[in-house]
């Protein structure tokens, strides 16, 4: 019997807003920026690339290369990712 296996798209399980800071906090919590870059781009592709990279004025080929696990953004365009996706970074004090 042949298994057919497809890719898994985190993507899709991000159907709202819960799921989206769930899912960004723990990809916050690793520590790891090429991680917590590649989160945010499957965030944008989540919520449409195309309408990210208006907001932001990036291009959507520019998102999707900087927001790859390749990738490498500038603390400007995670900035302006972030913004746009309505997510915010909040400091505690250690305990």
């Amino acid at each position: 019997m042949k298994v057919k296996i497809t890719d898994y798209d985190p993507a899709a399980a991000l159907v709202d807003e819960e799921e989206i800071a769930f899912f960004m906090a723990d990809a916050l919590e690793t520590g790891d920026a090429a991680y917590i870059a590649k989160a945010l781009g499957v965030v944008a592709r989540a919520k449409g690339m195309t309408g990210i990279a208006t907001e932001t004025g990036l291009s959507r080929e520019q998102l999707y290369r900087s927001f790859s696990e390749e990738g490498n953004p500038t603390l400007k365009s995670t900035l302006a990712v972030m913004k746009a996706l309505g997510i915010e970074l909040t400091t505690k004090k250690p305990r």
